[in-house]
């Protein structure tokens, strides 16, 4: 599925995937943010088939001009987990946001493990 929005120069689509890539370059620039995993195990097997993929931990579900974005993440070890996640949420919505032109509605962060 694709978000689309029209405006004087004509019609743009953006697809999932699109939104998820940006969304995955930004969670992996914020600070206490080691990696980001696939929740389903079989995409965890089809990484290991392929080379690594930049949206593979981030899940996008578009409704209308809506956006919800679920992150999967494993965080570093002796950080805050409040504060990654809340420093985690406002970044990537506002890269989205800025990307797209979209509003984005809802982002929740799973935090799936903690690397030392």
């Amino acid at each position: 599925m694709s978000v689309n929005t029209a405006n004087a120069y004509g019609r743009i689509t953006i697809t999932e995937e699109a939104i998820a890539q940006v969304a995955g370059y930004t969670a992996l620039e914020c600070y206490g943010i080691v990696n980001l995993i696939s929740k389903r195990f079989s995409d965890n097997i089809a990484d290991l088939l392929k080379k690594q993929r930049i949206s593979k931990g981030v899940r996008v579900m578009t409704n209308g001009d809506r956006i919800f974005i679920d992150l999967y993440v494993i965080i570093k070890y002796g950080v805050s987990i409040d504060a990654v996640a809340t420093s985690l949420k406002k970044a990537v919505k506002y890269d989205v946001e800025n990307f797209t032109g979209m509003v984005v509605d809802t982002i929740n962060v799973n935090v799936m493990g903690v690397k030392v």
